[in-house]
């Protein structure tokens, strides 16, 4: 099997910059992620877990009953290497457990939305966020961590997470939108309209706050902040569960968008239960992958040759393998070559002989010759001596 070490100019890299769309509905203490729906599976009976509300990391334990087939988890034994998780603290990985244990984690490991209602003073998140808040006051003075326009270490706010596996390395700027519905229809929109992290309510046209800023994004680091707390139905008579308490209901507010998002809140409050309210996240990522590009050839007169046993014509007189001693090793050069070339007349004599192969894949090896990728073409590309290919080879890395 001949190698061919790749020359400088048949190696390119470069980077595809993409923005991938997604879109979250919330309903019902549900997160439902670009509209997937559940499909329920041949052991459990429903589907995996974080499949719906968002990405279940690895793909692993899909499909699998604890209780039957049992769930595989990953594990790593305590030796002299001093490997662990890093979920496991130095303080529990010294004082719990000995040399030779067993130390186990879990699957199915997932990502979706996060919502977070700061009401108190113990608000940790949001003040670990303030000097990344200030260092965005260039861009809108809402950024800003305590002005005129409202003091973060007091004021009400909603803290939504976005998991960077959803957007990659920013949320792109001018797609964010938040819709919020009450029984379907939808009462308030808010869109980063100006590109530059206010969320400003533009639809209904003329309603209650429409034109004012109710929150902030940070594209960076994948956080929505939300402030705005006056009322956007239109009925501002009627009071909802919002916060899991039936005695203290509240009107319905962008305070409230996301209500029973993994948040802890439920939504089976009496009288008017926040179960009529639903929401949407829409916005688009920006993901940014390496791409590897590789040019192998097959030169004219090379590759014309195969180990195949049917490369060579069947039943022949000499020897076909090599002979081989301490002192010689020896070829039978009368080795004759199977004719596979077809005529095109039936019953005609054979055609004249043409050597020929077929590529069916490209191998690449590293500097060690150690087999590191496979491409394998669609359809097997015959191969003369007289003629010559170049297969382009793509990786992302």
């Amino acid at each position: 099997m001949p190698y061919y070490e790749f020359k400088k100019t048949d190696i390119f890299r470069n980077v595809l910059k993409t923005h991938p769309a997604n879109k979250f509905l919330i309903y019902s203490g549900s997160v439902y992620y670009n509209n997937r729906i559940e499909s329920s599976g041949a052991f459990t009976g429903a589907p995996a877990i974080g499949a719906i509300q968002g990405v279940s990391l690895y793909e692993l334990n899909v499909d699998r009953n604890a209780d039957q087939t049992g769930l595989i988890y990953p594990f790593v034994t305590k030796d002299g290497t001093l490997s662990a998780f890093k979920t496991i603290s130095t303080t529990s990985f010294n004082s719990d457990f000995g040399y030779g244990d067993t130390i186990t984690g879990s699957y199915p490991l997932s990502a979706s939305l996060t919502r977070e209602y700061i009401t108190d003073s113990t608000r940790r998140h949001i003040h670990a966020l303030k000097n990344t808040l200030n260092f965005y006051k260039p861009m809108s003075s809402h950024y800003d961590y305590n002005s005129s326009l409202g003091n973060k270490q007091t004021q009400d706010i909603s803290l939504v997470s976005i998991p960077s596996i959803f957007y990659g390395s920013s949320i792109e700027k001018g797609t964010v939108k938040l819709s919020y519905y009450i029984t379907g229809s939808l009462v308030a929109e808010l869109t980063d309209l100006y590109k530059n992290g206010e969320l400003i309510q533009t639809a209904p046209v003329g309603s209650n706050g429409s034109g004012s800023v109710a929150g902030v994004v940070l594209y960076n680091e994948g956080f929505i902040l939300l402030t705005g707390s006056w009322e956007i139905e239109d009925d501002t008579s009627i009071q909802r569960d919002y916060i899991d308490d039936p005695t203290n209901k509240k009107k319905s507010a962008w305070l409230y968008w996301g209500t029973t998002m993994n948040d802890g809140f439920s939504a089976d409050g009496t009288g008017t239960p926040a179960s009529s309210a639903s929401y949407s996240l829409d916005f688009s990522g920006t993901m940014h992958t390496p791409v590897l590009t590789m040019l192998a050839h097959a030169k004219m007169g090379q590759l014309n040759y195969s180990n195949n046993p049917t490369f060579l014509q069947y039943n022949q007189t000499g020897a076909i393998y090599a002979a081989t001693s301490s002192v010689q090793y020896a070829e039978n050069s009368g080795i004759l070559i199977k004719n596979t070339i077809s005529s095109s007349f039936k019953h005609y004599r054979e055609p004249g002989f043409n050597r020929q192969t077929f590529i069916t894949k490209v191998g690449v090896y590293d500097e060690d010759k150690n087999l590191i990728a496979i491409a394998s073409v669609a359809t097997p590309i015959k191969k003369y001596e007289d003629n010559e290919y170049t297969f382009k080879l793509k990786l992302d890395i």
